[in-house]
This record gives structure tokens, C-alpha cells and sequence, in this order.
């Protein structure tokens, strides 16, 4: 029989050798879960497709982790610092992300977008997720199916993360201001505006909140916010990309495309949404214009050999100093890179562009509150304007949209589409033909001619180069960074194509990029960089 004594011996060593076995497996199990790495070694700051690809393989990540982190760092800037570019979390993204997640396990392949988290401008139906165009009356409407472009990207495998904040309507260029939270601000500097209608995807997209975003553009609100928040933006030619499923403001001249912090990455999603879809029409037009794809346009050496035209129209016409000073470096840039410089002037100019926009917005948005809403309360421009809860600008359109339709002047003259109306092709022609004649590939201007306003200045929302063309001629217009001004303020240069040129655009914009890299990170969101 033991003695006490050695019993507490014995009871002690037994209880020494029971710590040894439980410190081993916390070990071991801390070791297992390294393999995995943890989403805080995987650094999101400017991160993109390819590198969250390139993790994916390796095991350095998964898209739930990614969906997880990104979502952390919305919780942690959107609201507490006053930015506001979203409206509402998708909350199946996660299990959005474990699915796609147990995909990839299964089959070891990857989709185009597999696991990618998009920053979704909230004009664009998503399905089971409520769509307002930034406005009261709309709220709580959930469409039953995805926007056409939605739907490619889903297909594709990407990840509705969260709808994003804009112009009430997309009725301004100037600001991102809404009914549903209010004003966006620019994330470069939060006392200035993102532009708009797109600033939410834009001050989202660019303080990397998410992977990549999507924008519409009627006349600016693609371009003009990536030019204010250092993105990649594409307006796309009419007709190549499906607008079935946003909500419109004039669908004459609606286009729906990628705000990404990357040309290759804008590159990825229209790879993935261009083509026909016989729910619109006008992308008939598209039709044996769509190549393979339009990865393979991605080179660096785009710029060697390349015409570029300079429209001194636009570039010379009331331009901030700074402004300037960064387009002519753009100018050397490309030289350097091999790209010859052409004065380019365009005979009639203000002439073509005049009386190009009609007023549209009460037929088309009553269409789509027919096809999509489909509520009784909720059928006519009047019942939206009932609803209120507007600011008085938006108060403005939406009164003078009741009373007011077709062109300005000249009434007589019906309002076609880009292939259609007689002034539209006239403004076009003549544009392609000056291009044709010098043998540029593409023209360039700023895309303000002013750096982004104050909040609240409506003296100092000028400069606003993206209404002028493309809209109008429906040519292709992408914008990219060109650096930037006092105050940290982005601004952006645009590129001009002729219809369908997009692959010439991808050339020069990507080449362009390459040699100069000007976006950087807006400084204030970079500290939860993981």
C-alpha cells in the first residue's frame, strides 16, 4: 500500500504528463491551422484577381476568408470614418464564398471571377437584394432576377459583396448623394466628393473594401468618379454590354461597366459580360465584334508605335493649372514610351455635340417599374415623387422630368439610339472620320479639366469632360490614373476609341498604366491592410 506521501508524488507526475499531451496537441493544432494561413497574412491593400487566384492555389487563402476580411474592413471604415459608400451587406456572401470555396476543393479549377468579391452599384438588380437606386421609394425591393451583368459575373463565379451608395437616381455628375444614407465622400480626401452618380462602387473600390466594382454611366458616372478616386474605369461602346436590369436614366445613353483599381482587372469583367443579350436589343451590334478574349490585349508595349491624338478642344478650354501640368507629363510619358503625339481639332464641334441628350428618364423609369417592381403604389414618375424624401436637386429633375420630353430644341428630331439618330451618327462620323484621316488609334484628354470639389461647393463642380462624346457618338471612353493634385486628389486622363476599338483602348490604357503607375492606396485606409 502506498504511502500519502508518494501517492501526492505519483498524482503530480500524473497531472506534469497530462499538461505535456494537451501542450503537444494545441501545438500540433496551431500548426495545422498555419498551413491554412490565417487572413492576416494575406494583405488586401490594392490586391488583385490574379493574386487572389494565385492564393487560392496555393492554399494562402479562401473566399470565405477573403468575403470575411473584406467585410472587416467595411465594418471598420465605411461608417466610422464618414465615408458611406455602401447602402447593404449581401448577407449570403459568405455562404456565397464557402460554396465556391468546396467548388475549387472539389474540382480544382478555378471560374473566371471564382471567389471574387464585387462592390455592386445599387442600380443594378440583384436578386433577393434590395435594389433602390439610391432612392426611399424603392426601398425594400428585392428583384427576383440578376441585371444581365450581375448575372454574368455570378455565372463566372463571382461574389455579390455589397451594394454601393450613388447619385439619387443617377440624376448628377457632381456628387454621390442619396435618400437611403446620404453623401458619399472621396476616400483620398474626405473633404471633397467621389463625383458621381458611381461614387459609392468608386470610394469603395478604391479604399479596398472590396475586390472590384461595377458602375453605370449615362453621361460621366463611370468615368468621372474613377477619375476622382485613381481607378480604371470603362464606358464601354453601346451595344456591347447588356443594360437589362439597371435602372435607368436615359437608356439611350446607359452603359454599365468595371470601376476596378486595375486595367487588367476591368479587362477581367468585361471579358465576362460583353456580348448579345436578346433582352436588349441594341447589342445586336456587338454581334461578330467580340473577340475570343480580351486578356490577350493586355501588353505592355502597347504604347510603342501607337497614335495618339490630343483633342486641344477639350484639353485647352478652361483647365486647372495642376491639371494641365499633369496632362502634358502624360503627353512626355507615352512619348517616351514610343507613342506619337497628333494635334487633333474637330471641325464643327460645338456645332455636333449641341442638342444631343433628351429627356427620357419618365418613360424608361416607368418601364422599369412595370417589368421589375411591379407594385401598385409604385407604377408612375408621379407615385415616386409622391413618396418624397428627396433633396431638392433631385426634387428639381424629377418635376421637370414630368413636363419635360425629348430634346430641348428641335423637337421634331426623334430620339434613336447611337445607330439610329441621324445626330448622334453625324456627331460620330465626324469624329471617326478626322481620327481615320490622321491615323490615330485613340484621342486623349483629361477627364475633368478641374480636381474634385469641396462637399458642399456647387461652384467648384466644373471641368466635366465625359459629357462631350461618348455619350452622345457612343464610342468607347475609358478613363485610368494620371496622378495627382493638392490635397491628394486623384485625377484621371481619358482615352477615346472608335466603336468596338475596345481592344485598342486595352492596349494603350494598359501600356499606359504599366509605364507610369499612379494609383497609390488612399493613405487613411491602409492601417487594417490584412
Amino acid at each position: 500500500m502506498l504511502r500519502p506521501a508518494h501517492r501526492f508524488y505519483q498524482l503530480r507526475i500524473y497531472l506534469f504528463l497530462n499538461l505535456l499531451i494537451l501542450t503537444w496537441t494545441a501545438s500540433v493544432q496551431a500548426q495545422s491551422l498555419t498551413k491554412k494561413l490565417p487572413v492576416s497574412k494575406f494583405n488586401l491593400i490594392e490586391t488583385t484577381i490574379s493574386d487572389i487566384h494565385r492564393a487560392f492555389r496555393t492554399g494562402a487563402l479562401t473566399s470565405e476568408q477573403l468575403v470575411n476580411a473584406y467585410l472587416e474592413r467595411i465594418r471598420t471604415y465605411d461608417q466610422p470614418t464618414k465615408l458611406n459608400s455602401i447602402i447593404i451587406l449581401n448577407p449570403e456572401a459568405l455562404a456565397t464564398a464557402r460554396a465556391l470555396d468546396a467548388e475549387f476543393q472539389k474540382t480544382g479549377k478555378l471560374r473566371p471571377l471564382h471567389g471574387i468579391p464585387v462592390i455592386v452599384k445599387d442600380n443594378f438588380n440583384t436578386k433577393g437584394l434590395q435594389t433602390t437606386g439610391g432612392s426611399i421609394a424603392l426601398k425594400g425591393f428585392a428583384p427576383t432576377q440578376d441585371a444581365y451583368q450581375v448575372q454574368k459575373l455570378r455565372e463566372a463565379g463571382a461574389i455579390v459583396l455589397a451594394k454601393s451608395n450613388m447619385a439619387e437616381w443617377a440624376f448628377t455628375p457632381m456628387h454621390s448623394q442619396s435618400s437611403m444614407v446620404g453623401e458619399t465622400l472621396n476616400p483620398y480626401n474626405l473633404a471633397y466628393v467621389p463625383a458621381g452618380s458611381s461614387g459609392g462602387t468608386a470610394a469603395a473600390v478604391a479604399a479596398n473594401l472590396g475586390a472590384v466594382g461595377l458602375g453605370s454611366d449615362t453621361g460621366n458616372s463611370i468615368r468621372g468618379p474613377a477619375s476622382h478616386n485613381a481607378l480604371a474605369g470603362f464606358r464601354t461602346s453601346l451595344g456591347l454590354v447588356s443594360r437589362y436590369g439597371i435602372i435607368p436614366l436615359y437608356t439611350r445613353n446607359d452603359v454599365g461597366g468595371p470601376m476596378c483599381r486595375t486595367v487588367e482587372d476591368a479587362v477581367r469583367l468585361l471579358e465576362v459580360t460583353a456580348g448579345y443579350d436578346p433582352n436588349d436589343p441594341i447589342t445586336k451590334n456587338s454581334q461578330g465584334k467580340v473577340p475570343k478574349n480580351y486578356t490577350q490585349f493586355l501588353r505592355k508595349d502597347g504604347l510603342k508605335g501607337a497614335r495618339i491624338g490630343v483633342l486641344r478642344q477639350v484639353v485647352d478650354k478652361n483647365i486647372h493649372p495642376e491639371i494641365k501640368q499633369l496632362f502634358n507629363r502624360a503627353i512626355a510619358d507615352m512619348t517616351q514610351k514610343g507613342a506619337t503625339i497628333v494635334e487633333v481639332t474637330i471641325s464643327d464641334f460645338d456645332s455636333l455635340r449641341a442638342n444631343q441628350w433628351c429627356a427620357d428618364f419618365k418613360a424608361d423609369i416607368e418601364t422599369y417599374l412595370r417589368t421589375f417592381v411591379k407594385r401598385d403604389s409604385l407604377k408612375t414618375l408621379d407615385d415616386i415623387i409622391r413618396i418624397g424624401g428627396y433633396s431638392d436637386l433631385v426634387r428639381d429633375r424629377l418635376t421637370y422630368q414630368q413636363t419635360h420630353t425629348g430634346r430641348a430644341s428641335h423637337p421634331e428630331i426623334p430620339c434613336g439610339d447611337a445607330f439610329t439618330d441621324p445626330l448622334r451618327i453625324a456627331f460620330r462620323k465626324a469624329i471617326e472620320a478626322e481620327m481615320d484621316r490622321l491615323h490615330v488609334d485613340a484621342l486623349i484628354y483629361p477627364t475633368w479639366n478641374y480636381p474634385p470639389a469641396q462637399v458642399g461647393d456647387a461652384k467648384g463642380y466644373k471641368g466635366d469632360n465625359s459629357q462631350l462624346i461618348a455619350p452622345a457618338t457612343g464610342q468607347p471612353a475609358f478613363t485610368i490614373p494620371m496622378g495627382f493634385t493638392t490635397g491628394d486628389l486623384p485625377a484621371g486622363i481619358q482615352f477615346l476609341g472608335r466603336m468596338f476599338a475596345e481592344p485598342t483602348l486595352i492596349r494603350l490604357t494598359y501600356a499606359y498604366e504599366q509605364a507610369t503607375h499612379h494609383r497609390v492606396a488612399p493613405k487613411r485606409f491602409i492601417a487594417l491592410g490584412h
